[in-house]
């Protein structure tokens, strides 16, 4: 059974001992994001590269995921992405604190946008949108970014950690992105969306079986979610793609949209499930090193296969 998170949020709970060593973390990582980008990138690719030395499990789901979805790339190629992968990891432990804590300025100044017409153009038609954001590795700071010209709605799962949640939670919504609890009913994200607040939806991580269907992603059948094709078809909305990506460096942040899903949803599961895939995969081809294969997406398995990543 699982432990009930805790609520209580006052300034005594927040002080207790047992959290001060998360306070401490939280008060590193605002001093690190006072550090211009490059130095953040510089200790970020020291630090990944520390963790990619070190991490043998982490490393070994990088080396699978890699290993079966660019079968045809020689071992070399795919160990130096396995490394880059790392290294641009390690920029994102750090990137976490410009996104939650730098100035409104810095934000923009920091982040720019590719083919942003496909967005633009749908809210000036005063369409309801859905941007379906992959877990690329510069997610975190593109949904504040985008969060400072409009209100917008994500959605997001409690931590356990009672500072992170709280850290979390403030940081996020500090510009106008509302959080709904994973768990919320349904109607919650339906009413937002037909207010016209587009969703910062994340459609790509390991979804169980109870909410999904298996729907090829490289080859590889993959448990997908079929909310982001309900949720489409209940608000009426254009759906976008939505890739957020270092760039090199410490160089800033690309958001790049790609053209409105067509024919999306179509009513059937499968096929929706399988159109998102295609155009997560087209994004990760463009950009392999930049996707979070440190996720195991291919751990829930069809009936009758074995552990993925065993």
């Amino acid at each position: 059974m699982a432990r009930p998170l805790p609520t209580d949020t006052s300034l005594a709970a927040l002080a207790h001992p047992r959290y001060w060593p998360a306070w401490f973390g939280f008060g590193l990582m605002r001093l690190v994001s006072w550090l211009p980008l490059p130095a953040i990138w510089l200790l970020g690719v020291t630090v990944g590269t520390l963790l990619y030395v070190l991490h043998t499990g982490r490393r070994r789901v990088v080396r699978r995921n890699l290993a079966r979805c660019f079968p045809q790339l020689p071992a070399c190629e795919r160990e130096r992405l396995v490394r880059r992968q790392f290294r641009a990891f390690g920029q994102t432990l750090f990137d976490l604190g410009v996104a939650w804590w730098a100035s409104r300025r810095r934000i923009e100044r920091l982040v720019r946008f590719r083919h942003r017409e496909h967005y633009d153009r749908a809210l000036a038609r005063g369409e309801n949108v859905i941007l379906l954001t992959p877990h690329f590795l510069g997610l975190e700071i593109a949904g504040i970014r985008l969060s400072l010209e409009r209100p917008m709605v994500t959605v997001f799962r409690h931590p356990d950690s009672l500072p992170m949640r709280v850290v979390m939670e403030r940081a996020r919504g500090r510009f106008g992105l509302k959080l709904i609890e994973h768990n919320r009913p349904f109607t919650s994200l339906v009413r937002a969306v037909k207010a016209g607040a587009p969703l910062y939806y994340l459609p790509d991580q390991d979804a169980g079986r109870r909410h999904s269907v298996f729907a090829p992603f490289f080859g590889i059948l993959a448990a997908t979610f079929t909310a982001p094709a309900r949720l489409a078809q209940m608000t009426d909305a254009t759906v976008i793609v939505c890739v957020a990506r270092q760039l090199p460096f410490g160089r800033g942040y690309e958001v790049e949209f790609q053209p409105p899903l067509k024919g999306f949803p179509s009513g059937n599961a499968l096929t929706d499930a399988t159109h998102i895939n295609a155009a997560i995969e087209k994004a990760v081809r463009k950009y392999p090193a930049q996707y979070f294969w440190m996720h195991k997406r291919f751990k829930t398995r069809p009936e009758g296969e074995g552990n993925f990543y065993k």
